[in-house]
């Protein structure tokens, strides 16, 4: 009875969240999602009208699957009893992270979920992280989480990225950041040092390969060292 309970409640809740019909992968791996983790269908029940939302206005192939994307996430990370999730705390379609992750009951923090379609060097990070940086919102902890293709997340060089981008600004590049949508150097600053961490995640790569962390060791409120250590772990275990 449990199960027929828990399978007609699957269905109910993918064909709701789903356009009937289509042929894509999210279509086929959710159910099987929602099936598989309590808690992950517990959080989809709770946030179901912006996922929908979310699905069923995706503009093309590679939208949705940025929206797998943040959906497969906060499945693994739901992995962690521990771990509790909100989704667009900020509000639906505003300017905001993605989720909120709070840790064993203390301070939550932000973690915005964005990916790349290819895996570019240290230089071609820099404008998919300035504008990142626009949607991080100040006196809270604030993560970003890149999912990327390829065999191991080490393969993003975020340090690099980072360290162009401020070495710009320590030349006063005011024209670089005003025409990327920041007042200026100050502006970059300003947005720079509300990011606290950087979580890069490949999901095609096994083990430790699988995510990596790079901490902004000059952010005005740092991430809680054990807290995005967790999410960390996480993103590190097989989907």
């Amino acid at each position: 009875m449990v199960r027929t309970t828990t399978q007609g409640t699957v269905e109910q809740l993918a064909g709701y969240l789903l356009d009937r019909g289509r042929d894509d992968a999210i279509s086929e791996e959710l159910p099987g999602w929602l099936t598989g983790s309590a808690r992950f269908r517990s959080f989809a029940e709770v946030h179901r009208d912006k996922i929908r939302k979310k699905l069923r206005t995706a503009a093309d192939a590679e939208a949705l699957r940025d929206v797998r994307a943040e959906l497969l996430a906060a499945r693994l990370l739901l992995a962690d009893p521990s771990i509790e999730l909100a989704f667009e705390a900020y509000g639906s379609g505003k300017v905001g992270p993605d989720l909120t992750v709070t840790y064993r009951g203390r301070r939550s923090f932000n973690l915005e979920v964005t990916r790349l379609r290819r895996v570019p060097d240290a230089t071609g990070f820099g404008p998919p992280l300035l504008a990142k940086l626009r949607q991080l919102p100040p006196s809270v902890p604030n993560a970003l989480l890149v999912a990327i293709g390829g065999r191991s997340a080490e393969a993003l060089d975020v340090a690099g990225a980072t360290s162009a981008l401020r070495s710009r600004a320590d030349a006063k590049d005011e024209t670089f950041f005003a025409r990327r949508g920041f007042d200026g150097t100050r502006g970059f600053y300003e947005r720079y040092l509300r990011l606290g961490g950087v979580l890069v995640w490949c999901e095609g790569s096994v083990g430790d390969a699988r995510a990596a962390l790079w901490i902004n060791r000059s952010a005005r409120i740092p991430l809680p060292e054990r807290d995005i250590r967790a999410v960390l772990r996480c993103l590190r275990k097989d989907a």
